[in-house]
């Protein structure tokens, strides 16, 4: 075997075995890089809530983890600290959404979402957050919106009692 035969030999070995396994390897770094990516999210979108419940902790007053206490005697600025309050949740919610949420997920992206619509259902349990959003989501993503009113509207109808949110922020 001359030396062209054995480089002609060898390019074709590249091209059948080589080839096809660096497109392999590369497909597989890129899922990787991807779940990579959506643990990162995820992980950051969970410290956010994580610090979204302190400041329910240092609004204590305003009795938003406790599921039996009415709210409706609360002071003006105590219903605009609130109201503040739930602005903020709002927009952690549109940020989840807008990041992790996908009209086709993969099982892993589904299990990320599910946490989220999770702690969506639990805070729209409370008639004083589903009374707010009207006013809450003006100027947020339009998907997002017809997502969150369907999820108020499912909640509203099933007349659940309101979950413990502060049991959201365990998982």
């Amino acid at each position: 075997m001359d030396t062209l035969q054995t480089w002609e030999l060898l390019s074709y070995l590249v091209t059948v075995i080589g080839l096809p396994l660096a497109i392999a390897v590369f497909v597989f770094e890129q899922r990787r890089e991807r779940q990579n990516d959506q643990e990162e999210i995820f992980q950051r979108l969970s410290d956010e809530y994580r610090e979204f419940l302190k400041l329910v902790l240092e609004n204590s007053d305003l009795h938003l983890l406790q599921r039996e206490v009415s709210t409706r005697e609360l002071s003006p600025e105590q219903k605009e600290r609130r109201f503040v309050i739930f602005g903020i949740l709002v927009s952690l919610f549109e940020r989840a959404y807008l990041l992790v949420y996908e009209e086709r997920m993969d099982k892993q992206t589904a299990r990320l979402w599910q946490s989220w619509e999770d702690y969506m259902r639990e805070w729209l349990r409370r008639a004083e957050f589903r009374e707010a959003l009207p006013q809450l989501l003006p100027g947020e993503d339009p998907d997002f919106m017809a997502h969150i009113q369907r999820l108020a509207e499912a909640e509203r109808a099933a007349g659940r009692p309101p979950a413990d949110p502060a049991a959201a922020g365990r998982n």
